[in-house]
């Protein structure tokens, strides 16, 4: 990959605290931090020739290659044994391997945090002026003996509900915290193996010292970043860090850097310190995690939105009551014959009217909707745990669900992070999935499947061992490991194969000649020795004079044979598979004789076949996709490998269509911030990217109002992880780095997890929806009852008393919470388009069903209370033949209307499960126990009321008939509902509601951009051919121009097209 100069460091040079960083002491020494910053930064490492030589480098940081540092090197004054007394000057001046300790949040932050929320403070102001003046009616002189003092229950219970929602959320992010701090321990004690005072020496590895030299062998997961001084066929992996897949060699001239994070897959040698703790790699990574403050989720600015409209209209309302029943007071009081009242009964009648209208503000507040929205993330966290999803930041689960773009890793997300045989033809036998390889060991002749497998075994120099978390896995090359894998699912033991044979000679793979070599005694052969080769296929195949056919026979590789060899490996690599040719050649003794030891024998080799090797998908990846896309959500892959690879990868998983665009990090960077706006629109695959690529293609997302959700497992990923909306990392491979910068830890480190967080994201948002739907239906009913009824009766008092209030608007409103709440996601939600993060929490099929309930509602029990008493037979006929309605009559009517009002609400809540146009209000009701429960607590909560609340919620007993008759009334919510389902919008006018769709329009819509595709690719095609035609005539001067042309628009892939 070109250098870019002009480019930053891939972090930046962060300088975190004093005590490990400062830089302007240098303790003597010739080079600061900043200065050893650049050798190990993987998008352009300076070389230790560019610096002078490693010599001086060496020189600089006081330190002898040959013994190391010497631990006497504070000299006479330094009595402490620990590793920072006796280097303080080199901690000093480079820090140590250590991080600062985050600071955690106290469980008094947490509450703390939790309240700081509009809704609950408003709340909070309500219950207190609700407390104070239902005290003063309560204990005031104007307090009717036989009433309960109970008013202060409403204030009490508000604030109740308000440290309920506070507390339930502080100890679940408490929970959370600590659930992710013992997933996420780290193993202090791990030693590592250094050279110091002249001798090998295991130390802790937070004792490390910049200057140290550091022995490095295979299994090493380096905790540090450095350069090599000497290398034995070194190799490492840097997919955790860099993303890229491929291992990656190093020497000690120019692929000298050494990165924290990276693990050492083959060779030994030894590496120079350069960074230690926040200075590393790893460190940086690390404290930028700790700097980012999560922003407002979108649920949560629209929750703040519309507790602000509901605090100005509740407010509205009550001042329009006040001021309408204080001059009603003034009217009826002139209009009668009698004088005014006394000043001081004046004062109580206002009283009085002020706490009719403050009750308005306190019915009009919908004091269960934080605690639906709590118990909502809460319920869904814990499901969404045994969905193997940790959630770290209970807001994330709710962002998830309108997300609208997920930005993958590929390397370890997408893919196993395992190289895999995916396809082969040996002995002219294919097989074309790793499963068929059985069947194919079946057809193929036993002698020949033998010495393919031994081939395999014993050329290499993989081996089989547990990994540091005690798993066996493959240690050694991928494209080694691949092969033993396959053999290994076969049946074979390479241990065994190997421990039966004798390799009398072996020659290492060579990044030169891109083969390795192995000479075997086969005393019981044909001849003494075998040779079995294995390496590039080009190259193989080039030294190849013969070939095993399908029958087993070794046959003369003539142009024939050999162009369908070739055809094979061309097939292989247009799929981006790393093709590996494998050969074998019997060879005399005297022959062997003849071999020499530093250059293999790699002619007349006999053909065994090719096989492709890949990181294959996930299982369950192609399917999560394509219900990705259903859901309107777009995938996009953003990975260090290669161009090739990654859009191979991208279209086997369904990621990259037809006119999306595939480009690499340094393509993309080059662009101005126009471009790439336009360019990030139908991005779907950015390969060679670095963690600042992938930041930048997030913030331009973000720019465009997407909601991003990102996902990956190394320490690369860990910038864009903290950026994004929702970051997701994986529990088992992802790196510390990326599970402390996550919101969502994978534990099943499955991508198709990931779809079930969306599900349950969509849940819990259409959960907030429904509960909001029934909740402000019950408040306007109830705020427009007390309104009216109060106004229209004598003594100003509402219909609904204000302790069946308290029933109705919180008891009732939490247990639906909890009804609604709960509600487990259905496929269903996977159907349909986001929703845009700027759309109104209520939508307009939930006004219609809101307003039109709500009406309903409220000219029934307005009905019921005037014409009840006829309806239900309360009536009676005195002597002179006058119709009255008798006081017990009376509370009969207003238990009756009390009755029908929680009735309404009950079947209100089966048309509130859709929030939607659906007229199947029952679907999926079975799966919600929760919800069947809640309504018979409900139902049976309302029957004790009714039959024992007596003076205190002003009921009496009803008989059956009543009761059913109450029932009844009640279901007609149902029909109601439905009616206003089937209610055609164009009847309502967009003046009153708006109809605009909520839905997320995408940047470019699947269709058009497969049209644009095709479009580009038919004109591409016609370019082509009208510069084939001028070409022939300038064919003399241009040589095989039609060739290039072809190569540059022929392609009928044009996703590298911006």
């Amino acid at each position: 990959m070109p250098h870019d100069n002009a480019r930053e460091p891939l972090l930046g040079s962060h300088q975190h605290g004093s005590s490990n960083h400062e830089a302007s002491s240098t303790g003597g020494f010739a080079y600061t931090i900043e200065d050893l910053s650049p050798l190990t930064d993987p998008t352009n490492p300076t070389t230790p020739r560019q610096m002078g030589g490693i010599d001086k480098i060496l020189k600089g940081l006081k330190v002898d290659p040959k013994t190391g540092l010497h631990s006497d090197e504070a000299g006479s004054h330094s009595t402490g044994k620990d590793s920072d007394s006796k280097f303080s000057a080199r901690s000093k001046a480079f820090g140590r391997n250590i991080l600062p300790t985050a600071k955690s949040a106290t469980f008094f932050d947490l509450v703390k945090r939790a309240y700081n929320d509009r809704t609950l403070i408003l709340l909070s102001i309500a219950a207190f002026v609700s407390l104070g003046v239902s005290i003063y009616e309560d204990y005031g002189p104007h307090h009717n003996p036989d009433e309960p003092r109970v008013g202060w229950i409403e204030g009490a219970a508000i604030l109740a509900a308000v440290a309920a929602v506070v507390f339930t959320n502080a100890i679940n992010d408490y929970q959370k915290e600590r659930q992710f701090r013992k997933l996420n321990a780290k193993k202090d004690d791990r030693s590592v193996k250094l050279l110091r005072d002249g001798r090998e020496q295991e130390i802790n590895v937070k004792d490390i010292q910049v200057g140290d030299i550091m022995l490095m062998e295979p299994g090493d997961l380096l905790a540090v970043d450095g350069v090599v001084i000497t290398s034995h066929g070194i190799t490492c992996d840097e997919s955790s860090a860099t993303g890229e897949s491929d291992a990656m060699k190093k020497d000690a001239e120019e692929n000298c850097y050494v990165i924290s994070g990276s693990k050492v897959l083959d060779g030994s040698g030894k590496m120079l310190v350069t960074a230690v703790g926040s200075n590393s790699f790893f460190g940086k990574t690390m404290m930028a995690m700790r700097e980012a403050t999560p922003d407002e989720t979108p649920l949560q600015v629209k929750l703040d939105l519309l507790a602000e409209s509901i605090a100005k209209l509740g407010m509205a309302a009550a001042i329009a009551m006040l001021i309408t029943l204080v001059v009603k007071y003034f009217v009826q009081n002139a209009l009668s014959n009698d004088d005014l009242p006394p000043g001081n009964v004046i004062f109580s009648d206002m009283v009085k009217i002020v706490i009719q209208a403050i009750t308005i503000v306190v019915v009009a507040v919908p004091e269960g909707l934080p605690m639906a929205v709590t118990l909502a993330l809460a319920y869904a966290t814990t499901q969404m745990l045994r969905d193997n999803n940790l959630v770290r930041v209970l807001s994330a689960c709710e962002t998830m669900g309108n997300a609208t773009t997920v930005c993958s890793d590929k390397t370890g997300t997408l893919t196993q992070n395992k190289m895999t045989i995916v396809e082969g033809t040996l002995s002219l036998l294919p097989f074309t999935r790793m499963e068929d390889a059985k069947k194919w060991k079946t057809d193929v002749k036993p002698e020949v499947a033998q010495t393919i497998i031994d081939g395999i075994a014993l050329n290499s120099s993989a081996f089989e061992d547990k990994d540091e978390k005690g798993n066996l896995t493959f240690i050694g090359s991928k494209t080694e490991s691949a092969l033993l894998g396959f053999i290994k699912f076969l049946g074979a033991s390479y241990s065994n194969i190997r421990g039966d044979n004798n390799v009398v000679k072996m020659y290492p793979f060579s990044s030169a000649k891109k083969t390795m070599s192995c000479v075997v005694a086969t005393p019981n052969g044909d001849e003494k020795y075998r040779l079995y080769v294995k390496g590039a296929s080009e190259i193989v195949l080039r030294a190849c004079t013969h070939y095993v056919d399908a029958e087993g026979h070794v046959k003369t590789l003539d142009d024939h044979a050999r162009a369908k060899f070739e055809q094979i490996i061309s097939t292989y690599a247009d799929k981006a598979l790393r093709t590996i040719c494998l050969s074998y050649r019997d060879v005399s003794e005297s022959e062997f004789k003849k071999f020499k030891d530093d250059e293999a024998p790699n002619t007349k080799l006999t053909c065994l076949g090719v096989v492709g090797i890949q990181d294959p998908l996930r299982p369950g990846v192609v399917e999560s996709v394509a219900s990705f896309a259903e859901a309107g959500v777009t995938v996009r892959m953003i990975t260090g490998d290669n161009l090739q690879t990654a859009k191979a990868i991208a279209k086997n998983a369904g990621i990259l269509m037809k006119g999306g665009l595939a480009m690499t990090g340094p393509e993309f960077r080059a662009l101005s911030k126009e471009e790439q706006t336009q360019a990030v629109k139908r991005l779907q695959v950015l390969a060679r990217s670095s963690p600042t690529d992938k930041t930048i293609v997030v913030r331009r997302l973000q720019e465009l109002g997407e909601v991003i959700a990102v996902t990956g497992d190394g320490t690369n990923d860990g910038p864009a992880l903290k950026m994004a909306d929702v970051g997701f990392s994986m529990g088992i491979t992802g790196t510390e780095v990326a599970k402390e910068a996550s919101a969502i830890v994978l534990m099943d480190d499955n991508f198709s997890s990931i779809l079930k967080a969306l599900m349950w994201g969509r849940a819990v948002n259409d959960s907030v929806r429904k509960f909001l739907q029934f909740q402000l239906t019950v408040n306007i009913t109830a705020v427009v009852l007390s309104f009216i009824s109060a106004i229209a009766s004598e003594d100003n008092q509402s219909v609904l008393s204000a302790v069946q209030l308290l029933w109705v608007n919180l008891i009732m409103d939490t247990l639906a919470a909890l009804a609604l709440a709960t509600e487990p996601p259905s496929p269903d939600v996977l159907k349909r388009q986001p929703t845009d993060r700027n759309a109104p929490l209520i939508n307009f099929n939930m006004w219609k069903m809101i307003i039109g309930q709500a009406i309903f509602q409220i000219i029934l029990n307005l009905s019921l209370l005037h014409f009840g008493a006829q309806l239900f037979h309360l009536q009676s006929t005195d002597e002179d033949g006058n119709v009255y309605v008798s006081p017990h009559n009376l509370k009969v009517l207003r238990t009756m209307i009390f009755n029908t009002f929680v009735f309404l609400q009950v079947f209100n809540e089966l048309n509130c499960r859709r929030i939607d146009d659906s007229l199947n209000i029952f679907k999926n009701l079975h799966n919600n126990k929760i919800f069947i429960l809640v309504q018979a607590v409900v139902v049976g909560g309302q029957y004790v009321i009714v039959t024992f609340g007596g003076q205190a919620f002003k009921t009496v007993p009803l008989n059956g008939n009543q009761w059913l008759t109450t029932l009844l009334i009640g279901s007609l919510s149902l029909p109601v509902g439905l009616f206003l389902r089937l209610l055609p919008s164009y009847l309502i006018p967009e003046s009153v509601l708006s109809h605009k769709s909520e839905e997320h329009q995408p940047l470019i819509s699947p269709s058009m951009m497969r049209l644009q595709g095709a479009t580009r690719s038919i004109q591409n095609q016609n370019r082509f051919f009208d510069n084939v035609r001028r070409g022939n005539k300038r064919k003399a001067q241009h040589g095989n121009s039609a060739e290039n042309l072809w190569k540059k628009y022929g392609s009928t892939d044009n996703s590298n097209d911006v």
